[in-house]
């Protein structure tokens, strides 16, 4: 899998002026972007976030979840540490697609947890492929990271790919009653690693 770097600008936010990188894989044509915070080609490790896109956490404000309370984080923690990344993959709904999240939320309504939404509607309760940040990283000449994480199999799903994580940074943020449930099963189900769960 190709990522294919398209163009890069400026990206003034709140939390301080980042640069947005546009790739696309050259297999699926799905696009992808990069967020940048100061020099991250300088040798060493790199603090960063693979963050999955979250339509309804990230630009809807979602509560039922903890995504969008993590990219706020990221974007916060990076640009006060002067470095980083975050490479933002369009793999909506642990990779179900936005429709289906969708219905996966609806049966939540009903009773189900997060994971036997996804299973219910036919899909595994993760389906989400990092390939793409392989060569993402190999743009910025970045093979070492600092992760800022929670998911143990992100970790795995990286290294296999021969990004080297040095440490593992813990992003716990955005707990509220809405999400309880769905942070426990995450923790329960799914092995996210959350200390005060």
């Amino acid at each position: 899998m190709t990522a294919i770097y398209v163009a890069s600008s400026k990206l003034p936010t709140p939390f301080g002026e980042f640069v947005l990188h546009g790739f696309e894989d050259s297999e699926t044509g799905q696009e992808h972007v990069a967020i940048t915070f100061g020099d991250v080609v300088n040798p060493g490790p790199v603090l960063c976030r693979v963050h999955s896109e979250c339509l309804t956490g990230d630009a809807l404000f979602s509560m039922r979840c903890d995504c969008g309370a993590q990219l706020q984080t990221a974007l916060r923690t990076i640009s006060e540490q002067g470095r980083g990344i975050i490479l933002y993959l369009r793999q909506e709904g642990r990779g179900i697609g936005l429709i289906n999240k969708v219905r996966a939320y609806a049966l939540q309504d009903k009773g189900a947890d997060t994971v036997e939404a996804n299973e219910r509607l036919g899909f595994d309760a993760d389906l989400r492929d990092y390939s793409i940040c392989k060569a993402m990283f190999a743009h910025f000449q970045i093979d070492q990271v600092k992760l800022m994480t929670n998911n143990p199999v992100k970790v795995t799903a990286l290294t296999k790919l021969g990004i080297e994580i040095v440490d593992r940074v813990p992003i716990e943020t955005g707990h509220n009653d809405h999400n309880a449930r769905y942070l426990a099963t995450k923790a329960g189900k799914l092995g996210h690693l959350f200390t005060d769960k």
